[in-house]
């Protein structure tokens, strides 16, 4: 058994060729990354990270305003960039001709990707967007369309509904018979403002008039039908991906689905494909329980549960002075959330950063990396649940440029075409180049002595875990509202993991209660035993490991 160790990838900015990009360039300007750019150097370096899944972001082909690379440009008014979001997906059966170094054989080069990512010893997952589509959905796909169907035989969708009505149990999309779509941004000077006649339903609202905070670059998919036509072109779609060696697929915004729709597709899906993995995006945390037992998903984001505890912890502890803390930003937070999960915690994903997170280095949230070490060594080592780590997380990625659509917020663009300058150090890094900085080296080799730990050490890959903060709020040098302390064991071995998430060095005496034995298997000696508290050293903002 393996810890699984999920590396997330935007091939679009991995080794993209101009490092001083041009704010608001296009892909003529800025360049792109292809799917060679993902090589043998980096499949090499994934696994000094323990790497065992890569996520593909942004495969399969989305809506881009741009000409050149092989695409066809959509409407500039609704794209949101030069680039273009991937969940705005024009083609489900298509990948981005942008990736490929021959767009006409840009198939054939994904599936050269997938086949040198498996013989590099990874496992593949790109997304699965089940919600919306683009504006524009089936414009591109080849030609001609017959009775709902493209030159290849695959569905398009949209391609047979009956816009006259609003709802249809047939239709893929909802529409509003007799109103024009009106947009909240006007079309580029010198281009032809979009007409969409009827308006349909945008990804996120039902409305033909979406706000500029709306996913206005998309339309809803329609699954108001138990076992509608819908479903089964869903269905197509994953089973065409499975078919190329897709190993899993991250599900995106899949509460906005019903979740019979869900259970349906994955129970199909695994009959096919027994070893296949879904995982879901999912916030409301009360629906966590129901998406694993009862719709079937593999793992799901715990974002609104250990990321926003560990999000709101290391913000309050940014600063080296101590501040008043309010139990919501403290790491009582951590005890609460494995609390709440239960037997749920396997099946959670445990992450600091993602495309749609802030970067943990970024202004916004730590402004140094070197402050996240303690959520780093929480979220890693506390429990077996997988872990996802961000292109870039691990040599400290800013994302406070200002790329064009995206502006400096934090997050590393998926609208552009850019170059975030720690994953160009990291590029040439990996590629035989003196290109990371002091600050870049010290944080990858953080990641890499961790990810090693968690990857390989039988006990953080499968042992039991102990919280140990309810026994040591009175022990000396403890700090209940920024230290945590728990217990892994496996097989005979026993790890103390303390983090420290205040910004001062701090010297603790940790008491091991009769519980943490009984519940742990383990026997009491001379040197381990509930009379004699372990003396731990922790530096501020990072993390100590005591083998017992």
């Amino acid at each position: 058994m393996s810890k699984p160790i999920i590396y997330q990838m935007l091939p679009r900015l991995w080794g993209v060729p101009n490092p001083t990009p041009k704010v608001g360039g296009t892909l003529s300007e800025n360049g792109s990354g292809h799917f060679s750019s993902i090589d043998t150097p980096t499949f090499k370096y994934l696994h000094t990270l323990g790497v065992s899944h890569i996520w593909y972001t942004g495969i399969i082909r989305h809506a881009t305003a741009t000409s050149t690379g092989g695409c066809v440009p959509s409407s500039p008014q609704w794209v949101k960039g030069n680039a273009g979001s991937p969940y705005s997906i024009t083609d489900y059966f298509d990948v981005n001709p942008y990736l490929a170094d021959d767009p006409e054989k840009r198939m054939e080069e994904f599936e050269d990707l997938v086949k040198r990512t498996h013989e590099a010893g990874f496992k593949v997952i790109i997304d699965f967007v089940p919600n919306h589509v683009a504006r524009d959905y089936g414009a591109f796909s080849p030609r001609p369309i017959v009775d709902g169907r493209d030159a290849n035989g695959h569905p398009v969708l949209g391609a047979l509904d009956d816009t006259s009505v609003h709802w249809k149990s047939e239709n893929d999309f909802f529409y509003y018979p007799g109103e024009e779509l009106v947009l909240p941004v006007d079309a580029p000077e010198g281009t032809e403002p979009y007409r969409e006649f009827p308006a349909k339903a945008s990804g996120n609202c039902y409305t033909p008039s979406p706000s500029v905070n709306d996913w206005y670059d998309t339309v809803k998919i329609n699954y108001c039908d138990y076992r509608t036509e819908t479903w089964e072109k869903m269905l197509e779609v994953v089973l065409f991906w499975a078919s190329k060696g897709v190993d899993g697929f991250r599900c995106d915004m899949v509460e906005l689905v019903p979740e019979e729709f869900c259970r349906w597709l994955i129970s199909k899906v695994k009959r096919r494909y027994p070893d296949i993995i879904f995982i879901a995006e999912v916030y409301e945390k009360h629906l966590y329980d129901k998406y694993v037992h009862q719709t079937g998903f593999d793992y799901l984001y715990d974002k609104s549960g250990l990321y926003d505890a560990l999000h709101d912890i290391v913000r309050n502890n940014c600063s080296d002075a101590l501040v008043p803390t309010e139990e919501w930003q403290s790491t009582l937070r951590i005890t609460w959330n494995w609390q709440f999960l239960g037997g749920l915690q396997p099946y959670m994903l445990n992450f600091l950063e993602n495309h749609d997170e802030q970067r943990i280095a970024s202004d916004y949230f730590a402004g140094d990396t070197r402050k996240t070490y303690a959520a780093l060594t929480v979220a890693l080592l506390m429990n077996t649940a997988p872990m996802m780590i961000y292109f870039g997380q691990e040599v400290g990625e800013r994302a406070m440029d200002e790329e064009g659509f995206s502006g400096a917020d934090g997050r590393t663009s998926i609208f552009d075409w850019w170059n975030p300058e720690a994953v160009s150090h990291l590029w040439g890094f990996i590629h035989g180049q003196d290109t990371l900085s002091e600050g870049e080296q010290a944080t990858l080799a953080k990641y890499r002595e961790l990810t090693s730990l968690a990857s390989s050490d039988p006990v953080i890959k499968e042992g039991l875990t102990y919280d140990l903060c309810y026994c040591n709020y009175s022990s000396p040098g403890f700090d209940r509202e920024r230290h945590f302390a728990f217990l892994r064991s496996s097989a005979g071995e026993t790890l103390l993991i303390v983090a420290n998430f205040s910004g001062k060095d701090a010297e603790m005496e940790i008491s091991i209660p009769p519980h943490a034995f009984q519940w742990l298997g383990i026997k009491q000696t001379l040197s381990l035993n509930t009379s004699t508290p372990v003396k731990v050293k922790v530096p501020a903002y990072d993390g100590t490991i005591v083998s017992l």
